[in-house]
């Protein structure tokens, strides 16, 4: 495949949190940059642009309403998109409605002639954290698949991905995706393309065998430091970005 117009859309996923880059917009790399870069060389930078619209904390109906248009209007020829991971964690949530919704979403992006890549959802099993929302996120993976299918869209299989250890993509508030977890989605979105690359998957992180102690202090100051601030929040009906725009709004070069 042959690509020149990029849009990524979703929300702290597709804006790279976890992935720093100050040189960058919003000042974050991420797996979706990566991409770009990649398509960017093999297109020339003449010859290709990229567009970026991920929000953190956006919901599904917030990416819905507030990026695919704007997306069909940059006339894309691959788009990739994620939405609804920030829906599943909320106390309550229709999984069947979210279907709904995205399913219309999909089929106005793959009427455009793009090709449309879709992700199901990273299986938790391992996170104590997200172990209660397990189910949740299995009848959600379904319904994408089963979307992905009726528009012939691609999907990016993210719950079968079991070849590194889950523990090397997460990044310390273990929520997002590190800068190898980044790494590991771009290659295999670049793979599920068809894409040749050249990117090198760096070596698993190191990780030391804590004591129980070391354990439990590392969980205390996650309590504090990510999880307290990301159920006050949720409480207070507050989103890590409410003061965050895109990134790369419109097309432009790869730098």
């Amino acid at each position: 495949m042959v690509f020149h117009r990029y849009v990524a859309l979703g929300d702290s996923f597709t804006e790279g949190v976890g992935d720093p880059d100050p040189s960058r917009p919003n000042g974050l790399r991420g797996w979706a940059d990566r991409v770009a870069e990649v398509l960017a060389r093999q297109q020339g930078a003449d010859d290709f642009g990229y567009a970026n619209l991920g929000i953190r904390g956006r919901k599904m109906a917030a990416i819905l309403a507030e990026q695919v248009e704007p997306a069909i209007a940059l006339e894309p020829d691959l788009v990739t998109i994620y939405a609804g991971a920030n829906d599943i964690l909320r106390p309550r949530v229709s999984i069947d409605a979210l279907a709904s919704s995205y399913d219309e979403a999909i089929g106005r992006l793959a009427k455009t002639g793009a090709t449309v890549a879709m992700f199901t959802a990273y299986d938790p099993g391992i996170s104590a954290l997200f172990r209660p929302v397990r189910g949740r996120m299995a009848t959600y993976n379904e319904w994408v698949r089963e979307i992905a299918e009726k528009h012939d869209a691609l999907i990016v299989d993210m719950w079968r991905m079991r070849d590194v250890p889950a523990w090397a993509i997460w990044d310390t508030d273990r929520m997002h995706l590190n800068s190898f977890g980044h790494t590991h989605i771009a290659i295999a979105v670049l793979e599920r393309l068809g894409i040749p690359h050249d990117l090198d998957e760096p070596p698993l992180p190191a990780r030391r065998e804590l004591t129980r102690a070391e354990s439990r202090r590392e969980n205390l100051q996650w309590a504090r430091e990510h999880a307290g601030p990301w159920v006050h929040r949720r409480v207070t009906g507050r989103s890590s970005g409410d003061r965050v725009t895109a990134k790369r709004p419109t097309l432009g070069p790869v730098d």
